[in-house]
């Protein structure tokens, strides 16, 4: 189905959302016609925050708004939807378009597989009827679906549209960038020739599958890494739990600047306790790019002063190969928290690939190396 056509039928005006490429059409489609327009569309940090913003704007116009999301998000709106938008307590109707990755008897990555599983299993839980848009889904049923929907909608209960892979199309191409020359990729090889035999937890997304390339590439183990394949945002949190157990080993975090925001209080946790073996790396591109390159808020905030202002005793951001290494070898080298900000193109390698190990032979690899190496700093 053309993406405009399921924009007109679900006849909404405003979208709020955290981008998936499962759902790139409408991203590219909302991106294309009004971009970052807070009247119309807004890219939020997590699934609970847009589906706050949506409560808002039901509240101050009364029309019901659309809020969109990879199925791995469900989990991040269960608070809202169960404590603000549930018809027992406010009856703030809103209308979900979910990405389902991991659909049972579709191959995916591993972190997706139990979350498909379970994706309309948790619609349930949260009273939301859904109905399942594919390839062949007509328009004729969509608007069906949309009218039996409409006595729930007008109760104040919400309802979900569970977009399958590929059921969306959308003709018109649409193009990312900014204006950073390093690569994110390239970055990953200068942290790691620095980190040298330091345990690296690495965010979801490419970064962990570059990180795992790099390591291939150099024939070295995979030992001294964490990806983090799911739990986008937690990353920071992970290597929190491990430099504070781990006192006497630097502990190294590649983040995102899409993940870091979708958790941010995290930082004021990480710099409440400030832990002197801790590095943390956010690879800011400004974008979502695993996802496709939507945009991220992070090109109009001050991470280093959020950061400053958390506790972290060192903060600094780069935008070259030189001041990179530089600041590299100085959080090496410290004995206090350290937070570097890195600038980063969009863009990534088409023949990226990865990783062959799975999640748990990666957790028990690490965990070994963790529990039997000790390194003094």
């Amino acid at each position: 189905m053309k993406v405009e056509n399921f924009v007109n039928i679900l006849g909404a005006d405003f979208y709020t959302g955290v981008p998936d490429s499962q759902l790139k059409q409408l991203c590219d489609y909302l991106m294309n016609t009004y971009g970052i327009d807070n009247k119309h569309h807004i890219i939020a940090a997590n699934e609970g925050n847009c589906t706050a913003i949506a409560a808002g704007y039901h509240l101050a116009t009364g029309k019901i708004p659309v809020v969109y999301m990879q199925n791995s998000g469900e989990g991040n709106i269960i608070n809202p939807v169960a404590s603000l938008l549930n018809d027992n307590v406010y009856a703030i109707p809103s209308i979900f378009v979910i990405g389902w990755r991991g659909e049972p008897g579709i191959k995916d990555e591993p972190q997706h597989v139990y979350q498909g599983k379970v994706t309309v299993k948790l619609l349930d839980d949260m009273d939301i009827q859904s109905f399942i848009l594919g390839k062949e889904t007509t328009e004729e049923e969509l608007k069906s679906a949309l009218d039996k929907f409409q006595p729930l909608l007008s109760a104040g209960k919400s309802v979900a549209f569970v977009i399958r892979k590929g059921a969306l199309s959308y003709d018109e191409k649409v193009s990312y960038k900014n204006g950073y020359t390093m690569t994110r990729e390239e970055i990953i090889q200068h942290i790691t020739k620095v980190s040298g035999a330091d345990p690296i937890v690495s965010t979801t997304g490419k970064a962990s599958r570059e990180l795992f390339e790099t390591r291939e590439a150099r024939k070295q183990g995979h030992q001294y890494d964490f990806l983090t394949v799911g739990s986008m945002g937690h990353s920071s949190s992970i290597a929190l739990g491990i430099a504070l157990q781990k006192p006497e080993t630097k502990i190294w975090c590649i983040d995102g600047d899409g993940a870091a925001l979708m958790h941010l209080g995290a930082m004021a946790v990480i710099g409440a306790n400030r832990p002197k073996n801790f590095i943390h790396i956010i690879i800011n591109n400004e974008a979502h790019e695993t996802v496709g390159g939507m945009p991220t808020v992070a090109g109009q905030i001050d991470i280093i002063g959020i950061a400053k202002s958390c506790g972290y005793p060192k903060a600094v951001s780069v935008n070259s190969f030189e001041r990179l290494d530089e600041e590299l070898v100085k959080c090496k080298n410290s004995n206090e928290l350290c937070l570097l900000e890195v600038k980063c193109s969009i863009g990534a390698r088409a023949d990226l690939g990865r990783p062959t190990t799975t999640a748990l032979e990666n957790k028990i690899a690490f965990m070994d190396y963790l529990n039997t190496t000790k390194r003094a700093y």
